[in-house]
């Protein structure tokens, strides 16, 4: 693996472990207040973040993209950002919701980045390979 799709699985293992220790506290401690964190670790950390690596690991020409760094950056930074404010939230304070939303926001705006990316280079590649073929 090389570029954004090396750094995605970095922080994919990072997440699972976090996700991991999170889960058997809980478990230990017998208290689940931090749940919906907990999930959001596994989901957007561990499986999202995967799912990204793979994707360009396997698509050269999006891992190559400018665009791929932006929406590494943007998904990397908003989802440390929205997991350590979910753990603050869910441990009681409120206040902290407008970061945990703009949080969220701006990984929505990642994620539709990455579907503009992925789909580009699968159908643009695709119409591309098509006109090749046809001449």
């Amino acid at each position: 693996m090389q570029g954004v799709a090396r750094n995605f699985f970095t922080l994919a293992v990072i997440y699972s472990i976090l996700g991991m220790m999170l889960g058997l506290s809980m478990a230990m401690s017998q208290d689940h207040t931090q749940l919906p964190t907990h999930a959001h670790i596994m989901v957007l950390g561990w499986i999202m973040s995967s799912v990204f690596a793979f994707f360009y690991h396997l698509v050269p020409a999006a891992r190559n993209s400018r665009l791929s760094t932006i929406h590494f950056w943007a998904a990397a930074v908003s989802s440390i950002v929205m997991l350590v404010t979910l753990f603050m939230f869910y441990g009681g304070n409120a206040a902290i919701e407008p970061v945990l939303g703009i949080a969220s926001l701006v990984y929505f705006a990642a994620t539709m980045l990455f579907a503009f990316i992925a789909l580009r280079a699968l159908w643009g590649g695709e119409a591309a390979g098509a006109r090749a073929t046809a001449h």
